[in-house]
C-alpha cells in the first residue's frame, strides 16, 4: 500500500522546478570547483600566454600603424625590438633609482620608528658578538636563501624569454589565430564576441595603461616641485595601485602618505595627500571618461566581486583581468553595443 505512495511523492520531487534548481546548483558548483582546480594546476601556463596575448594585443596597434609604410613583418620586428629595448632600458635605469630610494625611504621609517619609540634599542646599537650562533645559522639561511634567489632568478628570465618569443609569433601571426580561436565560437555570436572582446578587454588594458602612465607621470612632476624626497618610489607606488580599478588609487594615495608621514613629517604628508587627491580628481573626471569610455561599464559590487573572485583564482593577473573579463559578461545581453559593420579580424 505504501509503495505506489512513495512513488509518487518521489514523482512529485522529481517534478519541482525547486528540485531542479538545486540540482543546477550543484552541477555548476562541481563545474566550477573542477574548473578552479584546472585553472590552478596550469597557471604557469595559463599566466605566460595570457601576458603574451596581452602584450600581443597591444603592441598590435603601433604595428598595425606602421604596417601602413612599411611591410608588416618589418613593421612588427621594429615594433618588437623597440618595446624590447625600452623595458630593458627601463628596468636597468630606473630599476637601480627605485632600489636607491627604497633602501634610502626604508632608512628614514626605521629612524623614525627609533624616534617614536625611545624604549626600543637602536639597531646600530645591537651587540652583534653576543649572537654569533644565530649570525651563523642567518648566514646559512642566507646562502640557501641567496641559492634560491639565483634558482628564481633564472627561471624568470627565461618566462620572460618564453613570453617575448610567443608575443612575437603572435604579432606575426595574430590573425590567423585570432581567426581560430573565433572558430570555436558559435557562428551566431562570433562577431558579438570579436567586438566584445576588442571593447572591453582590450579597450580596458590600453586605457588603463594610459591611466597608470598620466597618474604615475605627474605624481612625479609634482613631488618634485613639492621637494618631495624619494619621488620616483611614490610616483611609481601610486601609478602601480592605480592598476586595480576601484580602490587601487585610494590604496595608492593611502600607502605614499603614511610612508612620507614616516619618512619626511607631517606637513610634507599634508602636501602630497593635497596633491594626489587634486590629481586623481582630474584623473576620475577628465582622463577616465575619454580614455575609459564604456569598456569598463560595471557596477561596483560586481567589480569588488570580480576582483575577489580573479585573486583567488589567478592571483595578481587574475586581479587584472577579472575586470574586462566581468564587464564582457555583464555587458553580453546589450544588443545595442553589437555593431553593424563587421569587425577587422587584424
Amino acid at each position: 500500500m505504501n509503495q505506489p505512495s512513495n512513488n509518487s511523492i518521489w514523482q512529485q520531487l522529481s517534478n519541482s522546478s525547486r528540485v531542479r534548481s538545486l540540482l543546477m546548483f550543484l552541477l555548476l558548483f562541481i563545474c566550477g570547483w573542477a574548473f578552479i582546480q584546472l585553472i590552478t594546476y596550469f597557471s604557469t601556463l595559463i599566466f605566460v600566454f595570457t601576458t603574451a596575448s596581452i602584450a600581443a594585443a597591444l603592441l598590435n596597434y603601433p604595428v598595425n600603424w606602421l604596417a601602413r609604410l612599411i611591410p608588416r613583418k618589418l613593421a612588427v620586428i621594429i615594433v618588437f625590438l623597440a618595446s624590447l629595448f625600452l623595458l630593458i632600458t627601463f628596468v636597468v635605469t630606473i630599476g637601480l633609482e627605485i632600489l636607491n630610494q627604497g633602501q634610502g625611504l626604508i632608512d628614514r621609517i626605521k629612524e623614525f620608528i627609533e624616534t617614536a619609540n625611545p624604549n626600543l634599542p637602536p639597531l646600530k646599537n645591537l651587540r652583534l658578538e653576543e649572537n654569533i650562533d644565530r649570525i651563523l645559522k642567518t648566514l646559512q639561511s642566507g646562502l640557501t636563501t641567496g641559492l634560491g634567489f639565483l634558482q628564481s632568478t633564472f627561471s624568470n628570465f627565461m618566462l620572460f624569454i618564453i613570453i617575448a618569443v610567443i608575443c612575437l609569433y603572435m604579432l606575426f601571426d595574430g590573425s590567423k589565430i585570432w581567426n581560430a580561436v573565433l572558430k570555436l565560437v558559435p557562428l551566431d555570436v562570433r562577431d558579438r564576441f570579436a567586438y566584445k572582446t576588442q571593447k572591453s578587454f582590450l579597450g580596458f588594458f590600453r586605457a588603463q595603461l594610459t591611466l597608470m602612465a598620466f597618474l604615475t607621470i605627474f605624481s612625479l612632476i609634482v613631488f618634485n616641485l613639492l621637494g618631495t624626497r624619494y619621488s620616483l618610489i611614490l610616483a611609481i607606488i601610486i601609478g602601480i595601485m592605480d592598476a586595480i580599478p576601484g580602490i587601487g588609487a585610494t590604496l595608492g594615495v593611502l600607502i605614499v602618505t603614511t610612508l612620507v608621514l614616516s619618512s619626511q613629517g607631517f606637513w610634507m604628508a599634508v602636501k602630497v595627500l593635497v596633491a594626489c587627491i587634486i590629481l586623481q580628481q582630474i584623473q576620475d573626471n577628465f582622463i577616465s571618461p575619454k580614455v575609459m569610455k564604456d569598456s569598463l561599464d560595471l557596477h561596483p559590487v560586481l567589480l569588488f566581486f570580480a576582483i575577489f573572485v580573479g585573486e583567488r583564482v589567478a592571483g595578481i593577473l587574475g586581479i587584472f583581468i577579472s575586470i574586462p573579463i566581468a564587464a564582457m559578461i555583464a555587458t553580453w545581453a546589450d544588443e545595442k553595443d553589437l555593431p553593424e559593420t563587421k569587425i577587422e579580424q587584424d
